[in-house]
């Protein structure tokens, strides 16, 4: 679980975030959403430790981090995952050299121990045939799929996705939203997702907060947006005519 309590943050005389509270849910995928300039790229990597808050706390599974030593930063990192917007993968390596670099940079693992863990995450994320292949030679979808592998290699407690559908046909931005969940709900791990992508709140919004302007404008689960009467979420979420008809038939079942 990661706790953020009225988180503050500004760039000059710019404020971006403005007070923001919140709880990320283990097991669950949490989304942030927001039209751009919103701050939700902020609060992302604030939570991320590159930004830092002027103002508010924020904590993984009780531990303040702010009010931890550099030892201890360290140690929590290794305990984080990350899924980049363009994958960022090295083009240089291949499949299973990209999936094993994070076991070579911070474990002391032997190097059958590295192949028998990147062989596993790869046929976690069914990728089987591609170990050799290096980056240029695979699908945008297949390569989302190994940063997927790559962020958990680790065993990560905590998995930060930046935009993982961008790029995508929504045939494979589905099949990439399902992956997350599934792994999130198997290993039991805190996911926050930054994300623009409609059908990844309706597919997956387990717990999703709306930041409008810097502020928290509204929280809740994909099958609370059916129901809610708060405009700015209706505004953004319904802003295609195909939402809302959505909206309208949904309303109209129950």
């Amino acid at each position: 679980m990661i706790e953020i309590k009225n988180i503050e943050k500004s760039f000059g005389e710019t404020k971006v975030l403005k007070g923001i509270s919140s709880v990320f849910e283990t097991g669950k995928t949490n989304l942030i959403i927001g039209q751009s300039g919103s701050g939700k790229t902020v609060l992302l990597k604030s939570l991320l430790g590159i930004h830092t808050p002027e103002v508010g706390t924020i904590s993984f599974d009780g531990r303040i981090y702010s009010e931890l030593n550099a030892d201890e930063k360290r140690a929590l990192r290794t305990e984080i995952g990350m899924v980049f917007q363009g994958s960022a993968l090295f083009d240089s390596m291949t499949v299973e050299e990209n999936v094993g670099f994070p076991l070579k940079m911070f474990t002391n693992q032997t190097p059958k121990e590295i192949q028998d863990r990147v062989d596993f995450v790869l046929k976690r994320v069914n990728l089987i045939d591609a170990h050799k292949k290096k980056p240029s030679e695979i699908s945008g979808g297949m390569q989302k799929r190994v940063a997927i592998a790559r962020a958990i290699v680790n065993k990560p407690k905590y998995l930060f996705c930046d935009e993982p559908n961008s790029g995508l046909d929504p045939k494979t931005a589905i099949v990439i939203d399902n992956l997350i969940h599934e792994i999130t709900v198997e290993y039991n791990i805190t996911t926050v997702i930054n994300t623009h992508d409609m059908n990844s709140v309706m597919e997956i919004g387990e717990k999703i907060i709306f930041l409008k302007e810097g502020i928290l404008a509204w929280e809740g689960t994909k099958k609370d947006i059916f129901k809610t009467d708060n405009e700015a979420i209706v505004d953004f979420v319904y802003s295609s005519n195909l939402f809302k008809k959505i909206r309208k038939a949904q309303n109209k079942g129950e």
